[in-house]
Order: C-alpha cells, then structure tokens, then sequence
C-alpha cells in the first residue's frame, strides 16, 4: 500500500523524469513528502509561469517531457502561460496541479478550478485522477499522449485526498513513444515529384528532431543540391552558415526569400505546420490550396490537411522521414543548384547586422561581437519583442538544442528558459535576451538561476517602452502615444540586489568589457543594454516609421 503521492513519484521515476519545476503549494503535499526520498531534482521557481516555462525549455531542447507542479487555483492559472506555449510549439509537457479535496468539489471551494474546461482549448489532453491506484495507468498516458503525434502539453489534476489516500497499484511502466515512418512508396513519388521540379524550396519546422536527424538533413540537402529555409523560431535545425540554407522563414522575412517561396514549384515541408507567422499570414503558402505542389511531412495524421491540401501527405516524424529519404540519390546536377548558392548568398547579406544606427549604443557591432566570441554549442533563449530581430536575424546558428525561444510570441520566456538550459547543460554558455518589458514578466527567476547557482548571462535590451507595440502604433496612430512607455529599475543594481552581477553599457564600446566581466564572474549576470528608443528596428527608427518615411 502506497499514498498517491508516492505512486505519482514512483511513475514519474518510472517513466524517466529527472528533474521537476514547481511552485510549492499545499494541496499536493504528499508529493514533495515523497520526492524527498527520490532521485528526482526539485527545482523550486519564483512564480508558476517561470515554472512551466522552464518545463517547456527542457521538453524542447532534450525531446522528453519536461514535469511540473504546481499547486491549484492562481498556481494553476499563472502556470497556463507555459501551457499556452508548449501548446502552440508542440513541446512535451506534463503539468500536474495540485486540486481541492474531492468531497469540496463542485462548490466553488477555495481556489478551485474546473481544469479539464480552463484547459481544454491550450492542451493536447487534460485529466483527473480520481483513484490512487489508477496513477501508474494515466501517468504512463501522460507521457505517451505528450511524445507522440504531434508532442504538446498535458495537465494532470490530482485531488488532495488523492493523493493522501493509499492503494494498491501495479509498478508503473515506461511508456511506449509512437513512431512513425514513411513508406517507400511515398519516397517514390516524393523523389519522382523533385526530379520533375524545377524550383524546389525545403522548409523545415516543428518538433521530434534530434542531432542525427539534423544532420540527416544536411545530407539530403547536399544530395539533392535543395535550398532550406527554418520556420519560425526554428533556426537551430540547420547550420546556418551551410551552402544550402537559404534564411528563416519567419516574421521579417527576407524579401528575396519570401518570393522564392511563392515562385517555386514545389514546397517540402517537414515537421512544421506553416502557421500564420512563417506563412506570412498564408501568403507565402496560400490556405487552403497553396500555388505551390506541397509535400507535408508531419508526425500527425491530424495536421496534414487541416490548414493546407497538399499533393503528397507523409505521416511519419521528421525523425523517421529523414533517415528514410536520405537513403535516396539525387540528380547528379540539378537544374536549380545556382538558386540554391544564390540564396545562401542573399541569406548572409540579409543577415549581417548594420554598423551604425541612432544613439550611442549600435546593436549591429555588439552582434558582430557576440558572433565572434560564443561558441557554437551556446544556447541562445528569448522571449518576445523587436529586441528579438537582432537575435534572429542576426545570429548564425550552427547546431541542433542551441536555440530556445516561443512561436506563441510569449513574453517572459527568456530567463526561466536560461535558467533550465543552464541546469541541463552546465558546461554550455547560456545567454538570454530580453527587452526590458519582457525581461520583468518573468525576471524573479534570475533568484532561481541564483540559488542553484546556475551562471546563465541576461542581455536585457532596455529602451523605455514596450517597443513593439510602440512601432505599431506609432505606425497606426502616429503621435498617440498611450500605455507604452516605461520606468524600469536599475537592472544591473537589481542583479547584484540578488547575489548576482550586473553590468550597464551606456555607448557601445562598453559592451564586449561588460560581457566578458559578466562571463569571467562565475554568477548570473545581467548585461543592461541602454538602448535609444529610436532604434527600433535594424532598418527603421522609431520617427520613419511615425512619419511613413
């Protein structure tokens, strides 16, 4: 006989899980009792969205579902953020939430939340665990629903009385990933549609690579001399400085880019799903019925055909296809390889930085700089706002995990997600971007990264507003400036406030001292950037964009 508390732990050491991220609260108790006699690591977060970040930052860079806990009513409802990204990234996560007593159930008691209607929309499955000795059955659920398809979010609801109660229960299994492949004769007619083309463009996206996998890929490419693009926020699929990569096929996308996508007569998608930022709210790849011949390799039979109608379905995970194709030759000369080097080309002018641009800090050099000096195994995280452009489009990236930053378009996400990269790969640099607004929607957790002594670097780019929506609506409503302009903290006072370092770069020369102080200090650090809101775009300050010049 066991308490539900020690059989949620016993599943979860089952089914893999080494670490956890929570909030501690009362209502799952019994839980944090038996995880005090586990292996598993309980990292314990500042705020419940902090936590569920972290837990996306794991699911996303090792493939396994990242664990969290936090406790019912405002623990879970701050945690829905993390749910919310996980959700649209497809990003295995399993959130377990502490829930009121059953005998409370149903009347409004304290802090009690119907979980399965909050979400429903923002989660892939959500379930309550009634009876104890039912917990090694859905936990082990949990984990397959969160893997397998399409990866997302799981919420798991467990009563207190739950949780206190004891049961018999049989010893929980691993849970079984689902794998699926392509067929040959699907890889016929794929290779017989490429040899037909004559402007083919590869894109690839979503979630259930890996490294071997990633390198896969650049095989087909140099086989088949294809040009490949990186979905939004998925840069770190493709070596960005290979002959074959071709740019991001995101928000600001390269012009040059973006019309060979709509000239080309066929479009391999892999693993992504082409929503409205990549897609350039589907004007790139038109919904329902694309100009282009479509080749959607997706690991769930659900997405293909939902947004696009495509010539060719393939079910199978990019994992799975990669291997599988790569075994297949390509024409000995193309008759598309120069558009491929031609769009290399344009790629590595698109994506180097300008030199100068108003006030006395350039984000251009400090970028060259950064270039230079990280090695190409650091992870870069973010979260979301024009801060984020220097980093898109203007960062290299060389290898697959290096790169942890929402689709969603959350803000906050940067230092939580440092802070579990940090955590997962010790030995790596790991730098976080922020804006000064996204870095204070979730900024406690830099206590986190202090606590566990976790030396992540947050370049935090301050310009006084919420800068994005300042660009829109200055764009807009020129000259109505309204509920975007900030007064921020001393954020390097405010790193040292909490046992960390801090450095404040006025002019742009301050900048690579500052960041080697930071690195050499063996603390998490915070790198302020004062930034001249005018900058607000590598291209574009804030008065051109006010007055349409």
């Amino acid at each position: 006989m066991k308490t539900g508390g020690q059989l949620i732990v016993d599943a979860l050491e089952a089914n893999g899980t080494d670490r956890i991220y929570c909030v501690p609260g009362e209502s799952y108790l019994a839980v944090l009792d038996a995880l005090h006699d586990s292996p598993i690591c309980t990292i314990v977060c500042r705020q419940e969205g902090g936590a569920a970040m972290m837990a996306d930052c794991h699911g996303r860079l090792t493939g396994k579902p990242g664990v969290c806990f936090v406790t019912r009513g405002p623990g879970a409802t701050n945690a829905s953020a993390g749910i919310h990204i996980a959700m649209q990234d497809s990003v295995p996560v399993i959130l377990f939430i502490g829930q009121v007593a059953s005998h409370a159930k149903q009347r409004e008691a304290f802090q009690e939340v119907d979980y399965v209607r909050f979400f429903g929309g923002i989660a892939k499955w959500v379930v309550e665990i009634d009876d104890a000795s039912r917990i090694p059955e859905f936990v082990t659920r949990a984990f397959a629903v969160a893997t397998s398809g399409r990866p997302g979010p799981v919420v798991v609801s467990l009563p207190e009385d739950m949780l206190t109660s004891l049961a018999e229960a049989p010893a929980a299994q691993h849970y079984t990933r689902v794998e699926t492949a392509p067929g040959e004769a699907e890889l016929d007619r794929l290779e017989a549609l490429l040899n037909a083309a004559k402007r083919p463009m590869v894109i690839l996206g979503g979630t259930r690579w890996d490294a071997n996998a990633v390198q896969e890929m650049q095989r087909i490419a140099e086989a088949w001399s294809l040009p490949v693009g990186c979905s939004f926020r998925r840069q770190m699929l493709f070596d960005h400085l290979h002959p074959n990569y071709a740019g991001d096929v995101g928000i600001g996308i390269n012009p040059k880019l973006a019309e060979a996508i709509k000239q080309a007569d066929l479009v391999l998608l892999i693993g992504g799903r082409m929503g409205e930022m990549p897609s350039s709210d589907y004007t790139l790849l038109k919904s329902p019925y694309p100009d282009q011949t479509l080749v959607h390799v997706h690991a769930d039979a659900g997405e293909l055909g939902r947004v696009y109608r495509p010539t060719l379905a393939i079910n199978a995970s990019p994992s799975a296809f990669v291997r599988a194709f790569a075994r297949r030759k390509g024409p000995a000369t193309p008759n598309w390889a120069d558009e491929t080097t031609r769009l290399h080309s344009a790629y590595l002018d698109w994506s180097t930085p300008p030199e100068t641009g108003p006030g006395p800090v350039q984000m251009g050099p400090i970028m060259n700089y950064l270039e230079t000096v990280l090695p190409d195994d650091a992870i870069l995280t973010n979260g979301a706002g024009n801060y984020a452009t220097w980093v898109h489009r203007f960062h290299r990236s060389r290898r697959f995990a290096t790169q942890a930053a929402p689709t969603s378009g959350s803000m906050g996400y940067g230092t939580p997600a440092a802070v579990a990269a940090k955590d997962l790969f010790p030995d790596r640099d790991v730098i976080a971007f922020a804006g000064d607004g996204c870095f204070l929607m979730n900024g406690q957790e830099f206590a986190t990264a202090v606590q566990y002594n976790l030396p992540i670097v947050v370049i935090v780019v301050n310009n006084g507003i919420y800068g994005t929506i300042r660009m829109h609506q200055e764009r807009e409503y020129p000259g109505r400036v309204v509920a975007t302009e900030l007064k921020n903290p001393d954020f390097a006072a405010l790193a040292r406030a909490y046992g960390g370092h801090g450095e404040t770069v006025a002019k742009t020369a301050d900048f690579a001292p500052a960041f080697e102080r930071a690195r050499a200090s063996g603390k998490p650090s915070i790198v302020e950037i004062r930034l001249d809101p005018e900058a607000i775009t590598p291209t574009r300050t804030m008065t051109q964009i006010r007055d349409k010049t």
